[in-house]
C-alpha cells in the first residue's frame, strides 16, 4: 500500500511541476491575447473535480458560468484548455466563418483510440484525406437521393414490424412502452443498410446487445482518456471490462462483414443469382477503400469502427428523437389533431391496419408524399430544437491560434459547442422552451403551399438557430437521411393511429444522459387505430399530366364509399381530360377505398 501511495503521490508531483513552472516563468506580456474567461483552475485536482460530476451536474455548472462569465467559457479539462461556446452568433464565426480552422478533432486517447482504430472512422478522423475519404464513400455510395430511394422497401418492412410490436404489446391497464420497439425497429433497418440482408431476430438483438452494452457504459470510461497511462493503472479493471466489450463487439460484427463480403463475391463472380431485393450496403463500399496517406486497404478492425458508428449514429439518436416528438405529439393533443389533418388532406384518410397474417403490403405514405406536408416538418424541426438527441456536439479542435470574440483561442485547443443551449437561445426564439411547431411557418412564402419549414436552414451555412447535426464541415452527413427517417416514422404512425395518455398520467419531459439525452421516464401511451364514420363523402381533384409532360386537370369527382371489406376492394376509374383543346382518354388512378396506391397518369392533390 505505502509503494502504491509514493507512485501515485511521485505522479502527481509530476503533472503539476510543468503546469506550476509555466504559470511562474511565463510573463504576461508575452500574451496578447487572453484567453476566454473561467472559473480558477488548479491542474490535475481540478480535472477529478471535473469527472467526479454527473451531466446534469456539470451542464449546470457551465449554465452558471456562462452567466458569470459571458458565452465563451475556459475550462482545464484534461492537458488542454477546453472551450465552450453557448451562443448561435459565435457558432457561426467558428464553424462556418473559420470552418477550416475548427474542422479537425482532438486527438484520440485511451478507449476513444481503441474504438476509434485510430481515429479511422468519420466522426473522429483528423481533419484531412482520410477523413475526405470516408465521409465522400458514405455521401455518395449511401446517402445518395437514389441510394436513399432503393432502401424504401426496407422502410415499409421496418414500418410493419413497428407496427405489429406496438399492437400486439399494448396492454389495457399499462399501454405500450415506446423506446423498446422505437430502437428495434431502428436497428432493424440500419443493420440491413449496413449489412444489406434481413437478418432474422436473433441475430438483430445481439446485434443491438453488443452496440447498446458499449455506448450505454462509455461514460464510465471516460477516466480512461483523461490521463491513459495513469488511468490503466490505476482503473486496471475498468480498462479491461472495457476491453472485452470491444471483442465482444468484434465476435458479433467480423463475422457479419465477411459473410457480406463473401456475397458479394459470389454474387460477382456468377455463383449466385442476384437478389431482385438487394441493395447496396454500406460494407460493399468498404472493400475496395484504400486509405490515402497509409496506401493500403481497411483491416478488419478499422470496419468495425466504421459499422459500430454507422449503427449508433442511425439509431440510438433518430428512435431517441422521435420518443421526444411522439410524447410531444401526446402531451400537446391538438398539435397531433393538426398534423392528422394536414396528411389526410395530402393523401386521403387513414387505411385500416391490416393484421400479420394478411399478404397484402401494407399501404404507407411514402417519401414524395412527404415533401407536400410542411406542418410534419415543422413539427419534426421543433421536436429536435426543443429535445436535441446530444446537448453537445462533438469536440472540434482548432489547428492554429485564432482570434474568437477578441479573445485567444490556442492550438490545439478542445472546442465544444453546446448544441442545447444553442437552439433555446431566447433572443432567436420566442418561448424557447416551450413546443410550437408553428414557429416554422410564421414566414409564409409566396411559393404555393409550401411553408416556412421547407426553407429552414438546418445546415447553419446562412445564419445558426438550432445545430441538432452541427454545422459547417463537420456536419453529420446523414442529417437528411434522419430528418426523411423522422418524418416517415411520424407521419405513419399518426396516419394509422390516435396517440393518447394513459388514463391518470401526464407526460414527463423530464431528461436523463445515457449516450442521448433521454426521457427519464419512458414514453407510455394508448394507441388507437383511426377510426372512420360508417360512411363517408371523399371529395377529390384528380390531376395528370400529358405524354409531354405538361399539368392537365380532370375535374372534381366525388365518391361515397362503404368502410369495411368492400373499402378495400380497388377501383380503377378512367376520365376525359383536356390538354388545351385536345380530348385524350387515359387511365386515372388505382384507389384503395379513397387511398391512391398507383399513380399511371394521374395523382391525388
Amino acid at each position: 500500500m505505502e509503494t502504491w501511495f509514493i507512485i501515485i503521490i511521485s505522479l502527481c508531483i509530476s503533472a503539476l511541476i510543468k503546469p506550476i513552472c509555466n504559470l511562474i516563468l511565463s510573463p504576461s506580456h508575452n500574451h496578447k491575447k487572453r484567453l476566454p474567461p473561467g472559473p480558477t483552475t488548479i491542474p490535475l485536482i481540478s480535472n477529478f473535480l471535473w469527472l467526479r460530476k454527473s451531466f446534469p451536474e456539470f451542464e449546470s455548472t457551465l449554465r452558471s458560468l456562462r452567466s458569470k462569465h459571458g458565452p465563451i467559457i475556459t475550462l482545464r479539462v484534461g492537458r488542454r484548455p477546453a472551450i465552450f461556446i453557448s451562443t448561435p452568433t459565435l457558432a457561426h464565426q467558428a464553424l462556418v466563418q473559420n470552418g477550416a480552422v475548427f474542422s479537425d478533432r482532438p486527438k484520440a486517447l485511451g478507449t476513444d483510440k481503441v474504438l476509434s482504430s485510430n481515429q479511422h472512422n468519420i466522426s473522429s478522423a483528423a481533419y484531412g484525406p482520410t477523413w475526405r475519404l470516408l465521409r465522400r464513400n458514405l455521401t455518395s455510395e449511401i446517402l445518395h437521393p437514389s441510394r436513399v430511394k432503393s432502401y424504401s422497401a426496407a422502410r415499409q418492412w421496418v414500418l410493419t414490424i413497428l407496427f405489429e410490436r406496438l399492437v400486439g404489446s399494448q396492454s389495457e391497464a399499462e399501454g405500450v412502452r415506446l423506446v423498446d420497439h422505437f430502437q428495434y425497429a431502428m436497428f432493424c433497418l440500419l443493420v440491413l443498410m449496413c449489412f444489406g440482408d434481413r437478418l432474422d431476430e436473433k441475430q438483430i438483438r445481439e446485434v443491438e446487445r453488443v452496440t447498446r452494452q458499449m455506448v450505454c457504459s462509455l461514460r464510465r470510461f471516460d477516466v480512461l482518456s483523461i490521463w491513459p497511462r495513469l488511468g490503466k493503472i490505476m482503473f486496471r479493471n475498468r480498462w479491461h471490462e472495457f476491453l472485452q466489450l470491444f471483442q465482444s463487439l468484434q465476435d458479433v460484427l467480423i463475422p457479419l462483414i465477411r459473410s457480406r463480403m463473401e456475397a458479394v463475391k459470389r454474387r460477382q463472380h456468377g455463383q449466385i443469382e442476384p437478389d431482385k431485393e438487394c441493395v447496396v450496403a454500406y460494407v460493399d463500399t468498404l472493400v475496395d477503400l484504400e486509405l490515402p496517406d497509409e496506401k493500403r486497404k481497411l483491416n478488419e478492425q478499422e470496419m468495425v469502427s466504421l459499422c459500430s458508428e454507422f449503427l449508433n449514429a442511425g439509431t440510438d439518436t433518430t428512435s431517441t428523437a422521435l420518443q421526444w416528438i411522439m410524447a410531444n405529439l401526446v402531451k400537446y393533443p391538438h398539435v397531433q389533431t393538426k398534423l392528422y389533418e394536414e396528411i389526410t388532406s395530402i393523401v386521403g384518410p387513414s387505411p385500416q391496419f391490416r393484421e400479420k397474417n394478411e399478404k397484402a403490403n401494407m399501404v404507407m405514405i411514402n417519401e414524395d408524399d412527404l415533401q407536400r406536408m410542411p406542418y410534419l416538418k415543422s413539427v419534426v424541426l421543433e421536436g429536435l430544437r426543443r429535445h436535441p438527441p446530444a446537448h453537445f456536439l462533438l469536440p472540434h479542435m482548432v489547428t492554429k491560434d485564432v482570434e474568437l470574440e477578441g479573445y485567444l483561442v490556442p492550438k490545439d485547443a478542445t472546442i465544444n459547442f453546446m448544441a442545447a443551449d444553442i437552439g433555446w437561445d431566447p433572443k432567436v426564439w420566442e418561448e424557447p422552451m416551450e413546443f410550437k411547431p408553428e414557429r416554422f411557418l410564421t414566414h409564409n412564402t409566396t411559393s404555393g403551399d409550401r411553408g416556412a419549414a421547407d426553407f429552414f436552414d438546418i445546415t447553419g451555412s446562412r445564419e445558426i438557430k438550432m445545430m441538432p447535426f452541427g454545422a459547417g464541415r463537420r456536419i453529420c452527413p446523414a442529417a437528411g437521411l434522419a430528418i426523411l427517417h423522422l418524418e416517415f416514422f411520424v407521419a405513419n404512425l399518426v396516419w394509422y393511429f390516435q396517440w393518447t395518455a394513459m388514463k391518470g398520467d401526464t407526460i414527463d419531459l423530464s431528461e436523463k444522459e445515457e449516450f442521448t439525452t433521454m426521457m427519464k421516464y419512458p414514453l407510455r401511451a394508448h394507441i388507437s387505430p383511426r377510426v372512420r364514420s360508417q360512411n363517408c363523402e371523399g371529395s377529390w381533384r384528380l390531376k395528370a399530366r400529358d405524354r409531354k409532360g405538361r399539368a392537365v386537370v380532370a375535374g372534381q369527382r366525388s365518391e361515397r364509399w362503404e368502410i369495411g371489406t368492400a373499402a378495400r376492394r380497388k377501383r380503377t376509374l378512367t376520365a376525359k381530360v383536356f390538354v388545351a383543346n385536345e380530348a385524350l382518354m387515359e387511365p386515372l388512378v388505382a384507389i384503395e377505398g379513397p387511398r391512391v396506391v398507383s399513380t399511371q397518369a394521374a395523382s391525388m392533390v
